[in-house]
């Protein structure tokens, strides 16, 4: 298959998603489209089925109802990793620490014998230096940062020169500047080689910096599909107590 780089992002079609974990559902009916080269952002509350959606994506789990579909291609019953390059993005950024950063990140093509050697090297080096971490392939993954090691992550799922890249929680557990940087990478990325994007988050400040469009999702079930703008100007009890939500502790003095 031809480089990502020379063909568009894949469109992802949701209809019908439903999921339950001993007779609690986790998805509930979801509809939804996401099209060529976006930046979809899922949004909503811990525990409302986000992470959960994106597994079924990738088809690392089966719904007990509906379907997913790539470009048109259903996931579940075929193998569509052999038609369409996808990556995940994992929360923890799931590096191996008995690995160097660079045997990270070009794990995929010399586990799968993709590539020479030397192919390897000049791939790890160019996706390192997309995500800003140029000339650390020696490096282990113990000595980098919360941050460094997110952008690692990018770095590897961009190895394979994916056509579509998942994103679970790519901010949690930074400090604010490292969230910033995490969320320029995904936006710059998406405008360099078009890719199409699904991001998972609670995180309001990143969801309204890079997306195209929002899902709100709450309980299982997606409240409103739209522009950051239409996002934000939704009068939905649920929608407006999510995105305007702040720490307004009252503090009373302990000083005699």
């Amino acid at each position: 298959m031809g480089s990502s780089q020379n063909i568009p992002g894949v469109r992802i079609t949701v209809r019908g998603l439903r999921k339950s974990y001993d007779g609690h559902p986790v998805l509930k009916g979801l509809d939804f489209e996401v099209a060529p080269g976006e930046i979809f952002v899922v949004m909503g509350p811990s525990g409302s089925g986000k992470s959960v959606l994106l597994k079924h994506i990738i088809g690392l789990e089966i719904p007990d109802e509906g379907e997913v579909f790539v470009n048109g291609d259903p996931v579940y019953g075929t193998q569509i990793t052999d038609k369409y390059r996808m990556a995940m993005v994992f929360q923890s950024g799931a590096l191996l620490n008995s690995l160097t950063v660079g045997e990270n990140v070009g794990l995929y093509l010399s586990e799968h014998r993709l590539k020479s050697e030397e192919e390897i090297e000049r791939i790890v080096a160019e996706k390192l230096d997309l995500v800003g971490l140029s000339n650390l392939q020696h490096r282990a993954p113990s000595e980098l940062s919360g941050g460094m090691k997110k952008r690692v992550a990018l770095a590897r799922a961009l190895a394979v020169e994916p056509q579509l890249i998942l994103y679970d929680e790519p901010t949690s557990e930074l400090d604010p500047l490292s969230a910033i940087t995490i969320g320029e990478e995904i936006y710059n990325l998406n405008q360099r080689i078009h890719v199409t994007s699904m991001v998972v988050t609670h995180d309001r400040e990143l969801a309204f910096g890079v997306a195209d469009r929002v899902a709100i999702m709450f309980e299982g079930e997606i409240l409103l599909v739209g522009t950051p703008e239409e996002i934000r100007s939704s009068s939905h009890p649920v929608i407006r107590e999510f995105i305007t939500a702040n720490f307004n502790l009252k503090k009373t003095s302990k000083v005699p």
